[in-house]
């Protein structure tokens, strides 16, 4: 029987390619200077700024960090002599796979759209839309890179929560600032969904529909084939900047920053036509590189930030949100086992978990830095500059603090934890589960030392 179940999957393995037609459209017309990472994120020019990392772990993840969105309704801070909703101050969302849905739900929607998502995601059952199950088709389909096609989980996000909303909704101007992040697997490399990154592929950001972006973000190995996206070289007429000849040239280079500028050089130089995205955790599951690259690439001491909104803050708040999950099955009692399933759910996890280690680990230094390099140009500035920045009269230059933290099932002990690691990472979960998470999500940020110290600076 198992004999007979391979032939027929061989057979079929001839008509099991996915049709593939790239969403992505080229730019209308032939542009220079585009790649350029010292545009600044948008803000509101007040004395905070506010950045979230919402990590990869399906379901899970998402349910996890709507709660996180959900106690940040519910913050009330202090704000020229009154009180405003935490919420309100979200400048930057970054997101990876579950993460990512939530992040580019709230990121086009609002604090407004909080309820919906709760109803039309966390409530549904994701997976309605593909097939998880082995089988000889799904085998043949595996064989040719996914055993779903990179259309099914694409059209069932936009049907239910994008409703054909583009990048232009969520542009540059657009506050909160979201980047989603899937993984290049020819660069092994971070994919970020930005106007700079669709630049090197000479692309239009603006036309491109975030449920593509997502469904790359979240596209498994195997589970899922590779969203692919062209490269249109024709299409940009602009050398490439100095930090990326520079990261490729010297020898010190940071590797995060050599590897994303030979990747960007790679689509604009005509020799990549095609560009294979899956699921960002395999490079980074909290989404924090893009931040990083952005940083080190940046040629100015404020940057990502602009000049105004570099010297007027006065507190910066960075978490990553981890609704990831640790080791979990049994093979490991037994000398029998893993099964191939089991193989390569653990050869993703162990790929997404030695990746996140390094990536906060380069984004903590990074951030610490930076804080550094603001102070000093802060200082050097004249009174002159100061004005024309609206920096606040008698402000020091040196009263910046940053509280760059971590929420996770660990907040919330150790029993409490293992509980949540517990779930499934899947794209459907129980009414209870879902609220289960939620109710963690909230307990773990009120329990969390960064999040508390931030509240009480004064």
């Amino acid at each position: 029987m198992k004999l007979h179940a391979v032939l027929c999957a061989i057979a079929l393995a001839g008509c099991a390619t996915f049709h593939i037609e790239p969403a992505n459209q080229p730019l209308p017309t032939p542009v220079s200077n585009l790649i350029e990472n010292d545009r600044g994120l948008s803000g509101d020019d007040g004395e905070l700024f506010v950045g979230l990392a919402f990590s990869g772990g399906g379901m899970r993840a998402a349910a996890f960090s709507y709660g996180i969105l959900a106690e940040f309704d519910r913050t009330q801070i202090p704000s020229n002599n009154s009180t405003t909703r935490l919420i309100d101050h979200v400048d930057f969302l970054s997101g990876v796979s579950g993460g990512a849905i939530a992040a580019a739900y709230f990121g086009l929607n609002g604090r407004a759209g909080l309820a919906n998502f709760h109803a039309q995601f966390l409530m549904r059952d994701a997976e309605e839309s593909f097939s998880s199950i082995f089988n000889p088709m799904s085998v043949a389909h595996a064989y040719e890179g996914g055993i779903n096609g990179s259309q099914q989980f694409p059209r069932w996000l936009d049907d239910n929560l994008f409703h054909g909303a583009t990048f232009r909704q969520i542009g540059p101007e657009h506050r909160p600032r979201v980047w989603i992040n899937a993984s290049d697997i020819f660069n092994r490399t971070p994919f970020v969904f930005s106007d700079e990154t669709f630049g090197a592929i000479c692309s239009d950001l603006a036309s491109y529909p975030i449920a593509n972006a997502v469904a790359a973000s979240a596209a498994m190995p195997v589970i899922f084939a590779p969203v692919v996206l062209q490269t249109f070289p024709d299409r940009c007429t602009s050398t490439m900047p100095n930090w990326i000849q520079r990261a490729r040239r010297e020898a010190t280079a940071p590797p995060i920053l050599k590897a994303y500028a030979n990747a960007l050089t790679r689509y604009q130089d005509g020799s990549m036509s095609y560009i294979k995205l899956l699921d960002g955790g395999l490079v980074d599951n909290y989404g924090l590189s893009g931040f990083t690259i952005a940083r080190l690439s940046a040629n100015t001491p404020y940057a990502p930030l602009t000049a105004r909104q570099a010297a007027r803050t006065r507190r910066v708040l960075f978490l990553v949100i981890d609704g990831g999950k640790g080791p979990t099955g049994d093979w490991a009692k037994t000398a029998e086992g893993p099964t191939a399933p089991e193989i390569v759910m653990a050869a993703a996890n162990t790929a997404i978990d030695s990746s996140v280690r390094s990536s906060y680990t380069a984004f903590d230094r990074t951030m610490s830095e930076w804080r550094d390099a603001l102070v000093r140009w802060r200082c050097a500035l004249s009174a002159e500059e100061l004005r024309k920045y609206g920096a606040s009269n008698g402000s020091s230059c040196r009263d910046l603090k940053f509280f760059v933290g971590f929420v996770s099932f660990d907040d919330l002990g150790r029993q409490r934890a293992d509980e949540l690691n517990s779930i499934p990472t899947r794209f459907k979960m129980s009414p209870q589960t879902v609220e289960l998470v939620i109710g963690a999500a909230r307990d773990a940020l009120r329990a969390n030392a960064t999040f508390r110290a931030f509240l009480s600076y004064p």
